[in-house]
This record gives C-alpha cells, structure tokens and sequence, in this order.
C-alpha cells in the first residue's frame, strides 16, 4: 500500500467516526426516569399485591360461606332427628320424664346452632362483599396508576 491510500483509509476512518459522534450528541441523553413515574411504577406493585390478596381472600370467603351451609343442613337434620326421638320418648315414656326433657333441651340447643350458624353465613356473605368491593377499588387504582405511569413517561 501507498502512502495515498493509507491516507484515504485514515481520513474515512475520521470522518466515520466523527459521524457516530455526531449521531450519538444528536440523540441526547436518555432521560431519567421522574419521581412521580417510579412513585407511579411502586403504586402499580403495591396495587398487584392488593389484588392478588383482595382474591385469596375471596376465595377464603366462599369456602366459609360453603361451609356454613353445610353446618346449617347439618344442624337441620340434628333438629328432625330430636324432635322424631322426643315424640318417640313422649310416647313412650311420657311427657315429663327425663327421656322427653333431655330431648327438648337437645331441640334447644341445635335451634342455638341454626341461629348461630345462620348469623355466620350472614357475615360471611357481607365479608365477601366488602372484599369484592376491594378487589374492584383496587383493579380501579392499578388502572389509574399505569395511565399516570404512561403520561409521565411520555411527556
């Protein structure tokens, strides 16, 4: 090679270069990201553990409110089983004797446990209400924090 060429060579080189240099200014530095973007982006994490709490615990909700109805049947059936056995011992025995009172207060007891179980089944059922309601207010939060997200990225 000549000395001709080994010129062109370097002054190409150069001149690329200056070219990626220029390109490179042009383009500016990426900006950093804004205090309210990366406040936006630890909302949209928070608003997600919310959501996959508020969902457990519906799901926590309905398994109560399932067994509630199970131990609602059961206490029903417990009611037909003792009043059968106080008119079986009122028959049998009379209708003051031991047999019938323990009967009767046995009837008592398991119309409590109605009463009691139907109370739960009821606050279960608001329970799952508020926490429906939650979930909803939630999903609604990370929607409005990722649109905040969004117009503070670009501005």
């Amino acid at each position: 090679m000549s000395g001709i060429n080994i010129f062109k060579r370097g002054a190409i080189a150069v001149a690329f270069s200056g070219l990626l240099a220029a390109g490179a200014w042009a383009q500016g530095p990426t900006p950093p990201e804004t205090a309210d973007a990366a406040q936006d982006q630890k909302d949209i994490r928070q608003d997600r553990r919310d959501i996959h709490q508020g969902t457990r615990d519906i799901v926590n909700d309905r398994a109560d409110i399932a067994k509630d109805h199970t131990d609602l049947a059961n206490d029903k059936k417990d009611i037909s089983a003792d009043q059968a056995q106080l008119h079986s011992d009122v028959s049998q025995y009379g209708a003051n004797s031991s047999q019938a009172k323990a009967d009767r207060r046995d009837l008592h007891q398991d119309r409590h446990d109605v009463a009691a179980d139907r109370h739960d089944l009821t606050n279960d059922k608001k329970d799952l209400h508020h926490d429906v309601k939650d979930r909803r207010h939630d999903r609604r939060d990370l929607h409005h924090d990722r649109v905040d997200r969004y117009r503070d990225r670009h501005r």
